[in-house]
């Protein structure tokens, strides 16, 4: 399939937190980037729009973006959201699950191909193993919408081929450039574009001491955990200051090697 316009909508994922790039707009490169570096290389009028916004919830995400993203046009969307929602203490999951469905009929009706994505499977343990219920339901409820119509997904939470931990940036919660590189290959796969990228291969992943792994998680709690928790207690956000990386289509440049 050749596509001409594509925008990418959600959050922090979508946005690239987690693979770190001085040279592009918020620091950021990304799955979505990647996946518009092979898009644009398969047709001379290729637009690409990144609206995506770190700390976003569901919600937001539908009234700040789809309008826009409607406007430009798309032939492609992508979209990701709901996992700012479910990792709330509370949360609505079917009423969640109409808001997403109401987005997906309008991008849908657009003619626009649109991708969903699931969460990933956090596992029994750690400190997602709580919250994995409610986002196993949530995950149902993507794919149903997206059956409803007609969209693909991207399944997370079935990807057993790779270690999950090996491709999660330091801070626990995002994808580092491994995973944002794999990513963009799953992505490629489920809209069946050719893409050539290799698939990516995680090593084992070192065994820690228990004094080790105290020492990384008390590391963790105080750079990561503590500022999150305290901007849910403030009622802050990480992307309250920070504007989309790509608000209109513009024209994508090869990576630089």
């Amino acid at each position: 399939m050749t596509f001409h316009r594509y925008v990418a909508l959600g959050d922090s994922f979508t946005e690239g937190v987690g693979d770190p790039d001085p040279a592009r707009p918020n620091g950021l490169r990304g799955w979505a980037d990647r996946v518009a570096e092979v898009l644009a290389q398969q047709t001379d009028d290729f637009g690409y729009a990144n609206l995506a916004i770190r700390g976003r919830k569901l919600g937001a995400i539908v009234t700040e973006q789809v309008d826009a993203a409607l406007a430009l046009q798309p032939d492609l969307v992508t979209i990701h959201g709901g996992g700012n929602d479910v990792l709330r203490p509370r949360v609505d999951i079917d009423a969640l699950a109409r808001t997403y469905d109401d987005a997906i009929a309008r991008l849908s009706a657009s003619g626009a191909h649109v991708v969903m994505f699931t969460i990933f499977d956090p596992g029994a343990g750690g400190i997602y193993g709580p919250m994995r219920g409610r986002m196993a339901i949530f995950n149902e409820w993507v794919r149903e919408i997206a059956d409803r119509h007609g969209a693909s997904v991207v399944d997370m939470w079935r990807m057993r081929d790779i270690e999950i931990a090996g491709v999660m940036d330091t801070d626990r919660m995002h994808l580092n450039s491994s995973g944002h590189t794999h990513m963009a290959h799953a992505v490629l796969e489920a809209i069946g574009v050719e893409h050539g990228l290799d698939p990516v291969t995680v090593g084992p992943l070192p065994v820690l001491g228990r004094r080790e792994t105290w020492a990384a998680n008390a590391q963790w709690t105080r750079e990561f955990l503590v500022p999150w928790v305290h901007r849910r207690l403030t009622g802050r956000s990480s992307g309250d200051t920070v504007a989309p990386k790509h608000p209109a289509l513009s024209t994508v440049r090869p990576p630089v090697r």
